[in-house]
């Protein structure tokens, strides 16, 4: 039965907390203090959840009803009107619920539980930074392909051509999303292809030169900075992963006595499980940095505090230190390192390779590789490679 408001104004507190339904999920909350609150109780996801609407008499019958119907809209076309309401509080608009910047923290809200946390925290901050200023407060039904040009011209002017076409990829992926809720008819994102200036490939500094393999190796071993970073130096091209995935390295994931490393899917950006088996050499780095810091959570933890990993520039800084430019070696060279010897040096399988790296391998039926396919001959090629590394050390330049 409908609630009136008659009805309303004669219901009085009880001992305990009453509620009057008022049909679709809506209801009033009548505590024993006399305080009302409007409800709505909804399903979403398979979990029951609720939303206020509002207090009474503030917000009257015919106004909660109002907020009950579009509520109710923003759950037929796929949207919590929970989380909805969490990402216009966010971006501090109250006015409309179907602002750009408000269907983009929603949007960000639902993949970034995909995403591992730095990936997540760049797109929203490029968003913040380059997106919002210009565009947060727009309707994105009445958006138009200008506008974007005019929003990713401004970086690009600034000379940063990569970070415009990965704004614009992010605005076309909240546009998307945009229309898949019922809140904008097209894309007008779709219509910039061609608009911006191509990206000019380039490869992160790595190096490759047997020689000059074995002249880093003998510097790190040389490195006279914290044992933590020479830990994380040494074991860095023995395990070749990404360098968020090895400052990130905790102790639970290691099993010494097997020789395995299990990176949990969260760490990984393709969220795909990974398996890195370790050569003798990593295993025994591993044993000398356990004393230091195996009571703790992370193999690696910050100087300031062990709930935290190693800074993201601790690795890289180091090499800078030791002399190397950053147009010579980064922190993802070790990965181009392995890579092009296994290949062109050792003779292992691209697939093997790519594998180790982490990349998308698929077998012969077109199915991905899970993470212990071809293990014994990963676990071979780590081996090789380590003793590769040592015989690399041991080489003077002529």
């Amino acid at each position: 039965m409908r609630l009136t408001n008659v009805a309303i104004s004669k219901a009085k507190p009880t001992g305990k907390t009453q509620r009057l339904s008022d049909g679709g999920g809506m209801y009033l909350e009548i505590a024993p203090s006399g305080g009302k609150w409007w409800r709505l109780k909804y399903r979403y996801g398979g979990k029951e959840k609720r939303i206020s609407l509002g207090t009474y008499p503030d917000t009257s019958l015919a106004e909660a009803r109002e907020k009950r119907d579009v509520a109710r809209k923003l759950l037929a076309s796929g949207v919590d009107p929970a989380e909805q309401r969490k990402a216009t509080k966010a971006a501090g608009i109250e006015r409309s619920a179907n602002s750009f910047e408000v269907v983009a923290r929603e949007w960000h809200a639902k993949q970034s539980t995909t995403w591992v946390e730095q990936h997540a925290s760049r797109i929203m901050l490029r968003l913040e930074n380059d997106v919002f200023p210009w565009l947060g407060n727009r309707p994105v039904a009445e958006m138009s392909a200008k506008e974007f040009l005019a929003t990713v011209n401004r970086i690009e002017a600034r000379g940063a051509i990569e970070s415009a076409h990965r704004v614009l990829q992010n605005c076309g992926q909240v546009m998307r999303y945009a229309i898949a809720t019922g809140r904008a008819e097209h894309n007008p994102v779709d219509n910039l292809r061609g608009a911006l200036s191509p990206v000019k490939p380039k490869n992160l500094a790595a190096i490759t030169d047997p020689s000059a393999i074995g002249g880093l190796l003998r510097a790190i071993d040389a490195y006279q900075g914290t044992f933590i970073t020479k830990c994380a130096l040494r074991l860095a091209p023995l395990v070749f992963v990404r360098p968020g995935e090895l400052r990130h390295a905790e102790w639970p994931e290691f099993n010494l006595e097997t020789g395995e490393w299990n990176i949990p899917s969260e760490k990984m950006k393709m969220r795909l499980p990974h398996l890195v088996p370790l050569a003798p050499q990593a295993v025994e780095i591993l044993r000398e940095l356990q004393p230091l810091t195996g009571t703790g959570r992370y193999l690696f933890p910050s100087a300031r505090s062990p709930k935290r990993p190693m800074s993201n520039n601790a690795v890289l800084s180091a090499l800078r230190r030791m002399g190397f430019a950053k147009e010579e070696m980064s922190g993802h060279g070790f990965r181009a390192m392995a890579r092009t010897v296994l290949d062109e040096v050792l003779g292992f399988r691209p697939d093997y390779i790519e594998h180790q790296l982490a990349h998308t391998v698929k077998d012969p039926n077109g199915r991905a590789y899970n993470r212990t396919a071809h293990l014994s001959e990963r676990r071979r090629m780590m081996a090789a490679w380590a003793d590769h590394l040592d015989h690399l050390r041991l080489l003077r330049a002529e």
